[in-house]
């Protein structure tokens, strides 16, 4: 964990964080200990008799692990979590505001290399009004 956000975690959450997968990439979702707990109680209270909402929270909920930081900031990433995500030997963490995705640097660079394209190809009047309205 990069020492800008490690001080944080280690007081927020007291180096406890929940990785879980990502259902549309193959990456990782790394979340705070306390932000998990707010998204583990949304995703408990969706109706368990809707096969969407129940397919996400066997997804989510079933592969959410919990791991402590060390005291350099690292954490060991299960077998199961890792070869699901594809993480070799490099990987990339990217912050996205009260979480965290992890992804092999590979898939990262190409997938980003993608979304960089079609960003550049698309039509202004196809974005979600939600993200017209931010200005950066």
């Amino acid at each position: 964990m990069p020492t800008r956000y490690r001080e944080r975690l280690q007081l927020d959450s007291k180096s406890a964080v929940v990785l879980t997968i990502d259902t549309e990439e193959r990456c990782l979702l790394l979340y705070p200990l306390p932000e998990w707990e707010g998204i583990e109680q949304k995703l408990a209270s969706l109706p368990s008799f809707n096969p969407a909402a129940r397919r996400i929270q066997r997804l989510l909920i079933g592969h959410a692990t919990d791991v402590e930081m060390d005291n350099q900031g690292r954490i060991l990433l299960p077998p199961l979590l890792r070869d699901y995500a594809g993480l070799n030997k490099r990987a990339v963490l990217v912050g996205q505001g009260k979480k965290f995705e992890l992804w092999d640097e590979t898939h990262w660079e190409k997938s980003r290399g993608q979304w960089l394209e079609e960003e550049s190809n698309t039509d202004e009047s196809t974005l979600p009004q939600e993200v017209k309205s931010i200005s950066l």
